[in-house]
């Protein structure tokens, strides 16, 4: 399929824009009855009601490659009940299927749910992310809500890509200066904390012709809880309800009576299936989550809401204020799906006929044909890339996964960071790593012309691209297993954050019971005796967790800190001195914790 052409538009966003005024749906109701005379000169009377199709992706998170392994996979469920996994992803193929859903479609939205950067692979994350906007804005990005990640290098940073210029220590990647998004991060909930204003636009008025459709954007309102403090520094995140409730008043105001919220907030379906039908005992039945609550509290004044976050992929109706079925969606992440709505804009009232609205997720399959333009993005900045990604760091003798809730992708890198601390300390007793930390697993098999089992630096960068350092810290036993408790508790009540161990390390977690209980506290061991309430330990984590991050309070209260190397360096140390090309490195058992369901 031959590219589509890039739109001349350039845009110019300022941090705190406002849409000017629009007219009225009484006034366009108005206007109708006047073409309704016909005769020569006159237009025909359109349709009262206009299908308008909305496409929409989340979390994509710089994967502007195919994603490798698990992470490139969604998984399909079968009309006999079984199920099948399904390779996809890569903005090469994305782009193919977006611009082939646009066909025919003269009204069309593309929109974004958040985190298209940040935790980025090395083609991108190297750059910061450049190749990531000049690709969205290849593929006609209409719109995105911040994520958590377009916070990792703070908010100057995120101005940056919101309005280009070069990066101020980096400088300049090619002859031209970086051009910015053409399309608005919209920011509602995110304020200055000086002015308690928006940093960015919190809305933005999709028009074309008498058709109007206001899109509000927010992250989740626990952003400072999952981003290093000094990317959030000087930042408030606000409630995402009130937030919503607020601009879609204001939007109102302004005549604008169709609204979709972005947020970058998400559920949990109970199948992990991207078509499983979360209706099927009743609207909403099959999802659970922060996106639940907030989707029932969001004023009946939204007609849709785009959502993202939990990687998850879903399509389900959750009753609004009012008790009517609202469409809620998610497009899982990495690029392996897109959402194609159908919003059927009423042109007497203004609004979404909500009760016509349809919804499905679709596979972004590696079938069709490759989008040059894409092809040669990638093909310009992995040249930029190479010197530096395809250095071999290790030798693997087969896939280590990130997936279960303990993993050996964690596992491999909580016990490289045992090494770096007892390097540092020889008193350093073991190690905990955050599981969100853990972008992706290793694979066998060669992306490139590097060998199957050859681990390159860009695929360690693919796997800890938040450049964190290793730190030490002392604690009591009695702390730490009271960080081990919070894995289940407190912040992680509802969605339980299991460390991983390294070696050494052991425990049950009982999911039978609730809250810290499902902590084991007589089942932990460490070297096989069991933890001393009184006594201290050394732990090496990396600076995030350090901080308390991901609700861990606790881990922020240690005593004696050490600030090590990167994490990234210590992890690829550890793979040269374990491994090599005759003696490859094994698989962690990942059994370290013992799970009782």
């Amino acid at each position: 399929m031959p590219a589509a052409p890039r739109r001349t538009r350039r845009r110019t966003y300022a941090f705190l824009g406002a849409t000017a005024a629009l007219a009225t749906a009484a006034a366009l109701a108005a206007a109708l009855p006047a073409q309704a005379h016909g005769g020569r000169g006159h237009h025909p009377l359109p349709s009262r009601y206009q299908d308008v199709q909305l496409l929409s992706f989340n979390d994509l998170h710089g994967n502007l490659e195919p994603p490798s392994g698990s992470s490139g996979r969604v998984t399909e469920l079968q009309p006999d009940g079984t199920t099948k996994t399904v390779d996809a992803g890569g903005v090469e193929y994305l782009a193919t299927h977006l611009r082939k859903a646009r066909q025919g479609h003269p009204y069309s939205i593309t929109a974004a749910g958040g985190d298209m950067v940040g935790a980025s692979p090395l083609l991108s994350g190297l750059f910061h992310d450049e190749p990531t906007v000049e690709a969205l804005n290849k593929l006609d990005l209409d719109v995105t809500s911040v994520g958590n990640h377009e916070f990792d290098e703070g908010a100057r940073e995120l101005a940056r890509l919101q309005n280009g210029g070069c990066h101020p220590t980096d400088g300049c990647y090619n002859d031209e200066e970086f051009e910015g998004a053409d399309f608005p991060y919209l920011a509602a909930n995110v304020q200055d904390e000086k002015t308690g204003k928006p940093i960015l636009k919190p809305y933005w008025v999709w028009k074309k012709k008498d058709v109007r459709i206001g899109f509000i954007g927010v992250t989740l309102e626990g952003t400072p809880d999952i981003v290093s403090a000094d990317g959030v520094k000087g930042l408030a995140f606000k409630d995402e309800v009130e937030t919503i409730n607020k601009y879609a008043k204001v939007l109102q105001r302004q005549g604008v009576q169709s609204i979709v919220a972005l947020i970058h907030e998400g559920g949990f379906p109970a199948s992990g299936a991207y078509n499983y039908d979360c209706d099927s005992a009743g609207a909403g039945s099959g999802i659970s989550g922060p996106i639940v609550d907030i989707a029932k509290n969001v004023t009946p004044a939204v007609d849709a809401l785009v959502t993202g976050h939990t990687h998850q992929a879903y399509v389900c109706t959750v009753p609004d204020p009012s008790g009517k079925p609202r469409t809620v969606t998610s497009a899982a992440s990495f690029g392996r799906l897109y959402t194609d709505t159908t919003l059927t804009y009423d042109r007497f009232t203004g609004d979404i006929a909500r009760t016509a609205v349809k919804s499905a997720n679709h596979v972004v399959t590696r079938d069709v044909p490759k989008a040059p333009d894409m092809t040669d993005l990638i093909s310009r900045w992995n040249t930029l890339a190479a010197p530096i990604g395809n250095r071999a760091i290790g030798y693997i003798s087969a896939d280590i996964n990130n997936t279960g809730t303990e993993s050996p992708m964690g596992d491999l890198i909580a016990d490289a960071q045992l090494a770096h601390g007892r390097e540092l300390d020889p008193r350093t007793s073991l190690a905990l790593m955050n599981p969100g930390g853990v972008r992706a697993g290793l694979t066998y098999q060669a992306k490139g012309a590097e060998g199957d089992g050859v681990v390159t630096y860009a695929e360690g960068f693919t796997v800890q691209p938040f450049a964190n350092t290793v730190n030490l810290q002392d604690f009591t036993g009695a702390q730490l297993i009271q960080v081990l408790k919070e894995q289940v508790s407190g912040a992680n009540a509802a969605v339980p954050k299991i460390l991983q161990p390294s070696a050494g390390l052991t425990y049950t977690l009982d999911m039978t019971k609730t809250g810290a209980d499902r902590v084991v506290t007589g089942s932990i061991r460490l070297n096989g005796a069991p933890v001393d309430p009184a006594a201290t330990y050394r732990v090496a984590t990396n600076s995030f967790l350090a901080g308390g991050g991901d609700g861990f309070p606790t881990l922020g209260q240690g005593t004696d800190d050490l600030v090590g190397g990167d994490d990234l360096a210590a992890l690829e140390k550890y793979l040269t001195a374990h491994s090599s090309a005759g003696s490859p490195l094994a698989p962690p058992a990942a059994d370290r914790i013992t799970v009782v369901q």
